[in-house]
């Protein structure tokens, strides 16, 4: 006969439970832990079974997967059909060239200079 299952807060664990009520707290989050890990080893076969089938389909998003067969815990949405489309590269916007403004800077201070000295030799 299964036991009833008792909602436990983590304050009623900690200051309420007993010995064996804390046992099997730590028992259940061993498994869960466990499963998250095989969860996660399956995401990363998805991942390699989807590259090689872009592999053999030559393109990145090309191929449209169906809806997966069951439903994924954590998701409120279902699964987009295919891979998300590389984003293309936008152009970016021309960009002036410092060594072009420098120069014309240069060039007015040093034209700026030798008025500034021709002034000073013709006032003396």
């Amino acid at each position: 006969m299964a036991k009833k299952l008792i909602q436990l807060t983590a304050r009623d664990i900690i200051l309420q439970a007993d010995a064996e009520t804390i046992r099997e707290a730590f028992e259940a989050r061993v498994k869960i832990d466990e499963l998250l890990v095989k969860r996660e080893e399956a995401y990363r076969q998805i991942e390699e079974i989807e590259l090689q089938v872009e592999g053999l389909v030559g393109e990145e998003g090309a191929f449209v997967y169906p809806e997966p067969p069951v439903p994924v815990a954590g998701f409120s949405k279902p699964a987009p059909a295919s891979r998300p489309k590389p984003k293309v590269a936008k152009p970016e916007p021309e960009v002036i060239e410092e060594e072009i403004v420098e120069e014309e800077v240069e060039e007015a201070v040093e034209a700026e200079a030798e008025e500034t000295a021709e002034e000073e030799t013709k006032e003396k």
